[in-house]
């Protein structure tokens, strides 16, 4: 939205209508809406299952999730992969806003690195089986939330606990 309203206030701009109160609050809901959708459309056709996998180990059954539907599945990840690539790009593109406003290159560089860590997980999530499709699983997501974190509040922390001079009033104004 920062990045939008500051291309709106430029002369001549089409984007003045696009800015309405409304359009802006609908957003949110609609992409919501859309993921909903979809995943409605997945769980009503053919929704997961269990499924009992004893080939990979000796003597040991697997209890695993089954996707169902495959084309689904990859709409919800292509669908979901769309709007991480979406919020990167408007991250790209709020770098060069004031940093009074946004902090946006730690989110593009935090995005960057929360894209690659999926990049990376969906060819090595493919070609693993068993017990540690589950492990791979949980590091993806602990490494891709850690990646957030990290990139976002720990530059928040310095400034806050170590550098206490540069957060006050008059030195946001000054930029």
């Amino acid at each position: 939205m920062v990045v939008l309203a500051f291309r709106a206030k430029k002369p001549g701009s089409r984007l003045r209508m696009c800015m309405a109160c409304t359009t802006l609050k609908t957003i949110v809901p609609v992409y919501s809406q859309i993921e909903a959708t979809i995943c409605g459309i997945w769980l009503g056709t053919s929704p997961p299952f269990l499924n009992k996998e004893s080939h990979s180990e000796r003597g040991v059954i697997i209890i695993e999730c089954n996707k169902g539907s495959i084309t689904a599945y990859y709409c919800v990840l292509g669908y979901m992969g769309l709007l991480v690539l979406v919020s990167f790009i408007v991250a790209f593109l709020a770098r060069s806003l004031p940093d009074t406003f946004t902090e946006a290159k730690f989110v593009t560089f935090s995005m960057l690195v929360f894209c690659s860590d999926w990049i990376s997980f969906l060819p090595t999530h493919h070609s693993t089986k068993g017990k540690a499709k589950v492990a791979l699983e949980i590091f993806s997501i602990l490494a891709s939330s850690a990646t957030l974190c990290t990139f976002i509040f720990i530059c928040k922390c310095y400034v806050i606990l170590l550098r206490p001079e540069k957060n006050v009033e008059g030195c946001l104004k000054k930029r």
